[in-house]
């Protein structure tokens, strides 16, 4: 439901929704020999190392009008990172109507609203098959907020920060708070899919599925890339040093694991039984 702003101030104490978001981004490519896996795991812990995903972080919580309270973040040996933010309510610098209705967030530009005793994570994980050349790297965001604003005003942000093959995405709306009456809000904001938060020219590059609950306040979306390139895929190889037939086998092996993140399941290699 939508709460007009005369019933936001009626509220009994604090708003004490918690509103989650869990962002899961994966980008695959294809690694033909030993050193060309250890080389894309090396490039990923560069690219995603744990300062920098400290600084998407902090453009998250600037969004979403957080002030950072705490950071803990660490790079493993031999590979992934992590990031951990302790965020409490930030200034506000304005609060549009728009902040409410189901739209795409701003991009690091803006400090759009508030909240109040929240945390921002980010775990990576890069991985590679052991024998079929497919490299892959994951990084699960988590974004918990209490108060009145979503976490999904920084998914835009989300998406535009990784190069993204596959992502599937989580919201969920949990506890209640009261009006003045005593009457238990068990949310506060329309919403009918996480796809009406997403730009729609991400959209339009992207297959996507939805599974909602809607009594429970739980929304679920996965996205796979629509456009593949075989070229936007080899890393360590070249397009123009491979057979057609290689061609069409990288392929396959590739788009396999993508329809197997994509649907949750392992599906097998037709390729390989013909």
């Amino acid at each position: 439901m939508m709460l007009t702003p005369e019933q936001r101030i009626t509220l009994h104490g604090f708003n004490n929704l918690t509103k989650s978001l869990s962002f899961n981004m994966y980008d695959i490519c294809y690694t033909k020999t030993k050193e060309e896996r250890e080389a894309y795991i090396t490039y990923i812990d560069e690219q995603y190392n744990a300062d920098r995903l400290t600084k998407i972080l902090n453009h998250v919580a600037d969004i979403i009008g957080a002030h950072v309270l705490n950071t803990a973040k660490q790079d493993y040996v031999p590979q992934g990172a992590s990031v951990t933010m302790l965020v409490s309510e930030g200034p506000i610098v304005e609060v549009p109507t728009e902040s409410y209705e189901e739209s795409p967030g701003p991009l690091p530009n803006a400090v759009t609203m508030q909240l109040d005793k929240s945390h921002i994570t980010v775990h990576t994980y890069p991985e590679y098959h052991p024998s079929e050349g497919i490299s892959t790297f994951r990084a699960d965001i988590d974004v918990a907020t209490c108060g009145e604003i979503s976490p999904l005003k920084a998914l835009n942000y989300l998406i535009y920060s990784f190069e993204t093959d596959v992502m599937t995405m989580d919201y969920r709306v949990r506890g209640f708070t009261r009006d003045i009456s005593g009457h238990k809000l068990f949310i506060d904001h329309e919403i009918n899919s996480i796809q009406n938060y997403i730009p729609d020219d991400v959209k339009e590059l992207y297959d996507m599925i939805d599974v909602n609950v809607y009594p429970d306040n739980i929304f679920h979306t996965k996205c796979k890339l629509k456009d593949f390139q075989l070229e936007n895929y080899l890393f360590g190889s070249k397009k123009d040093q491979l057979t057609s037939e290689e061609e069409r086998e990288i392929e396959n092996r590739l788009k396999m694991e993508m329809d197997a993140i994509f649907y949750g399941k392992n599906i097998e290699n037709v390729t390989k039984e013909n």
